[in-house]
């Protein structure tokens, strides 16, 4: 088997997510104890000093205050050294006034990048491409997204399905296409023709039997 070439798994929806040790630029970190019982984000960007990883990381400052009132942590990742992510902090903080007070992991030997199925071949060997991995309290992969180096993220699209997957698992119901908080939501299917029955009497929205939609009490 030709393993030098083999390219990383990278884990799945459904997934725990896999644990390892790093250190970062808040200190040394054993991810599973930093997320425990909190949603986090993970994300990788290609490399420090560059522009679209600044416009990138600057946003994910910029928006703290709505990760911390989703209860959520944010951790980024490059394949850099800690003295490199140190000096790029205080150099965006300098120009630009923000500061990335979250968490950066030194992966200089990829080792967590190969872990996470960052590093894609086909876009580069030694830069991981821009992956957002959504972590819930359970320590489980929720959901992945995944750009190429020379795109980047929608941070109102992380926003947006940071709180439908806070959504769905507070209120048991599957959300639509757009959907955005205030808006119905859909109803699961019904199991048996007795639910079937109950649902043609209720008061939700029914666009056929199978769909139903329903307004979420507001929080």
């Amino acid at each position: 088997m030709d393993t030098e070439n083999q390219i990383p798994t990278m884990p799945r929806i459904g997934d725990l997510a896999p644990d390892f040790e790093a250190m970062t630029t808040t200190g040394k970190m054993k991810f599973s104890e930093y997320i425990k019982d909190s949603w986090t984000i993970l994300f990788s960007h290609p490399a420090d000093f560059t522009p679209v990883c600044t416009t990138e990381m600057s946003g994910f400052a910029l928006d703290q205050k709505f990760f911390d009132e989703h209860q959520t942590k944010l951790v980024g990742l490059s394949i850099d050294s800690i003295h490199a992510h140190i000096a790029w902090v205080n150099n965006v903080k300098k120009n630009t006034g923000v500061l990335f007070e979250f968490p950066i992991i030194a992966d200089i030997d990829m080792s967590v990048s190969k872990l996470y199925g960052m590093l894609q071949p086909g876009e580069s060997e030694t830069a991981a491409v821009r992956a957002v991995f959504f972590i819930d309290p359970a320590g489980k992969i929720r959901l992945i997204m995944y750009y190429p180096l020379n795109v980047g993220r929608n941070m109102d699209e992380i926003k947006r399905a940071l709180i439908a997957l806070q959504t769905a698992d507070k209120h048991k119901v599957a959300l639509p296409l757009n959907w955005t908080p205030g808006e119905k939501a859909i109803v699961p299917p019904p199991k048996t023709v007795a639910e079937m029955q109950e649902r043609e009497a209720s008061d939700y929205e029914m666009v056929d039997f199978y769909l139903a939609k329903k307004n979420l009490p507001k929080d």
